[in-house]
């Protein structure tokens, strides 16, 4: 499936990288393998797989879904930026939890995931 679909989750990466050997890479590769609209969000103006990796926090529409590759430490400067895109769910994967961010998700109504976007794809409960 690598066509856009009515099952495709617009999602934002953040915390994406152009290492081949970083998860958020292999999310971003694996997201648009598996037909979904992506928007990749990192620190380096660089691309993965033709995709442009965004350095400015743009707003984005009708995002589904927000997949978190930064520490909870770093997560803290994009809080007002994460909450201001009113994702229908956020993905913390491992290493990101951050029960601060939960709460403030959950009182926007905001659903919270700590689980892995690539193993969420690979058996198919994305």
């Amino acid at each position: 499936m690598n066509k856009l679909d009515k099952t495709s989750k617009k999602t934002v990466v953040l915390g994406a990288s152009s290492k081949i050997d970083r998860y958020s890479n292999r999310a971003v590769k694996q997201l648009i393998a598996h037909g979904h609209q992506v928007i990749p969000i990192g620190f380096e103006n660089e691309k993965i797989n033709g995709l442009q990796i965004e350095t400015a926090l743009l707003p984005i529409e009708n995002v589904n879904t927000i997949s978190l590759y930064l520490n909870p430490k770093r997560q803290e400067a994009y809080y007002d930026y994460i909450l201001s895109l009113n994702p229908k769910r956020i993905i913390f994967n491992p290493g990101t939890e951050n029960r601060d961010l939960e709460q403030l998700a959950k009182k926007l109504n905001i659903e919270t995931i700590e689980a892995c976007t690539l193993v969420m794809l690979s058996v198919g409960n994305y």
